[in-house]
């Protein structure tokens, strides 16, 4: 069966869900957070 994945493209904040078994599980990311910041930028330092 095919995996069904959500993604909530926000303006301040992004959030993905998965179905398990008929009920949707939003995502977590490597923070333990589920939003993520739209945008990321690098300085010239690499940060």
């Amino acid at each position: 069966m095919a995996k069904v994945l959500g993604i909530d493209l926000g303006t301040t904040n992004s959030c993905m869900a998965i179905m398990e078994g008929g009920e949707p599980v939003v995502l977590e990311n490597s923070e333990g957070k589920r939003t993520t910041p739209s945008v990321v930028a690098f300085t010239k330092s690499g940060e």
